[in-house]
């Protein structure tokens, strides 16, 4: 039986409200009070979910910390690229080649990927024991590890020495990760990927200015007689400039995370705890779990074990995350060995200096435009359309690098040469897009939000581990291409490898989904 209520609303059978805002006619809740309390119990279900899909406001982004750790982002493409105009001449100059040009190519590429090689066996375990010790502890080793061995790098006179320099830079660097979970942590699910999209500004300021510095800063004895001439600590080492800008760099942001960077883990043991393993009383069971208020509430639920996390999406995400890292940092590798290489072997015989500029300018540009559209593209197209597109454009690129040299064979460095290397530059753009996308990607593919800094942590590791192989396979599939002994394909065989690579990526793209995974959808196990 029905009854009414002091405001003269229809009651169905069992005290069943009847919504005011059903359409459907009251007298159909009076005969059955069972299916009246299912329909409406999922009537309010689906009216729950819907108010729950609305679109949020946006939260403003925390502009005071999220500066910082862009800021500290700066420090490790700022220390790594700025090695890359001068490290052909470098090569030369320390003897390991014996004269043979064709193998500059191959010690560049190892040095390169010596950092990553490093940072790829250490990233995930920093990652993992700063949610034990708290993110700043291992953020501040990590800019400490840079400072130190990027002077060491500037002092060192010997092929192994450099080797040391570069595998301490990239064992005690394991900020990446780091900086990405607190990046997540001060922001919520509305402002999350507007944050994300600023990493790769702040990857391609440290990319431009590193080559910047490295071509203007070599050899000052050389290029600033007047000031440094007369200095034999420059004479004897004459890449120490040049490495101290970054390294001194480094060691201030050091200074600014240990005094303005704010905790983002609650509770975190103290270094001597967690060296002894005695626990804090307050400590949770599982350290893992950031608990209390957060800046954002991004961190709920428990983290799940490393197992847990190979779920598909997470996969998908995190495989072309890999892919797009081995064919970018192959292209960025191989592209200064390239101009340096005598034309007559397959490069352009530029300088260092020319290098370093040409390679600013691309980083500046690169930079802009990534401020002022990545996002309104993104927005039109879909983040999947956007990473499809940067990585197709690597085709023509590499296809760009043999076509240069053939009008630098017959006209030397002309204008036709020139536009050819604004081509690259232009084209690579869109490849700059991809980071963004991806970072879209791999922030929603986690199983939940208490796991997105383990994810962050093993998607970083297998990054790295191709940033390792990339430079070293580029480069020395680059040596083994211009080699008059062998000369394979025709000096093309590097271009076909990394065509093949790129192809490769694209098919791997195709498993991205349309729409971007959300939190509603259920969780892949």
């Amino acid at each position: 039986m029905s009854t009414r209520d002091q405001s003269g609303n229809r009651q169905a059978g069992a005290g069943t409200d009847v919504p005011k805002s059903c359409t459907l006619p009251a007298e159909l809740f009076l005969h059955d009070p069972i299916s009246s309390s299912f329909f409406l119990t999922n009537y309010k279900n689906a009216q729950n979910t819907a108010r729950a899909r609305r679109k949020r406001a946006p939260t403003p982004l925390p502009w005071a910390q999220l500066s910082i750790l862009l800021i500290l982002q700066l420090a490790e493409p700022f220390t790594s690229q700025v090695i890359n105009p001068f490290a052909p001449d470098l090569i030369r100059n320390i003897g390991i080649t014996g004269g043979d040009e064709a193998k500059v190519g191959y010690y560049v590429g190892m040095m390169q990927s010596l950092f990553f090689a490093t940072q790829a066996v250490t990233v995930l375990h920093w990652s993992r024991i700063s949610d034990h010790v708290g993110r700043r502890p291992v953020i501040m080793t990590g800019l400490l590890g840079l400072s130190m061995s990027m002077y060491c790098f500037g002092l060192s006179r010997t092929f192994w020495g450099l080797v040391f320099s570069r595998m301490l830079n990239g064992a005690l660097n394991g900020n990446i990760g780091v900086l990405k979970s607190m990046i997540a942590e001060i922001t919520d699910s509305t402002n999350l990927t507007r944050a994300y999209a600023y990493l790769p500004i702040s990857w391609l300021l440290g990319s431009t200015l590193g080559p910047m510095i490295g071509g203007a800063l070599s050899r000052p004895a050389e290029q600033f007689p007047d000031t440094f001439g007369h200095s034999e600590f420059m004479k004897k080492y004459p890449y120490f400039l040049a490495c101290a800008v970054p390294a001194t760099f480094s060691a201030i942001a050091f200074l600014v995370t240990l005094f303005f960077l704010k905790e983002t883990v609650k509770d975190p043991l103290s270094i001597r705890s967690f060296l002894t393993f005695h626990k804090a009383k307050n400590v949770p069971a599982d350290p893992n779990i950031l608990d209390g208020p957060k800046p954002s509430g991004i961190t709920s639920g428990k983290p799940l074990p490393l197992r847990e996390l190979l779920v598909p999406r997470v996969l998908v995400a995190g495989g072309n995350y890999a892919l797009l890292a081995i064919v970018d940092i192959a292209f960025r590798a191989m592209q200064p060995v390239w101009m340096s290489t005598p034309i007559e072997l397959g490069g352009l015989g530029m300088t260092p200096q020319m290098i370093g500029s040409i390679l600013a300018v691309y980083g500046v540009s690169n930079g802009l435009l990534q401020i002022m559209f990545f996002s309104r593209v993104t927005e039109r197209l879909g983040a999947k359309m956007v990473y499809i597109i940067g990585i197709a454009v690597l085709l023509p690129i590499f296809a760009l690098f043999p076509v240069i040299n053939m009008f630098a064979r017959t006209e030397g460095l002309s204008a036709i040469v020139w536009v050819g290397l604004a081509t690259q530059s232009i084209l690579s753009v869109a490849t700059n897009f991809c980071y963004g996308s991806v970072f879209i990607f791999m922030t929603a593919s986690s199983p939940n939000k208490a796991s997105l800094g383990s994810v962050n942590g093993l998607a970083q590791m297998c990054v790295s581990v191709m940033r390792a192989v990339g430079p070293a396979a580029a480069n020395s599939l680059f040596s083994l291409s211009i080699d008059s002994e062998h000369h394979y394909l025709g000096g093309m065989l590097v271009y076909v490898v990394l065509g093949v690579l790129t192809c490769v990526a694209l098919y791997v793209s195709s498993f991205l989904p349309t729409k971007v995974w959300n939190d509603e959808e259920p969780e892949e196990r």
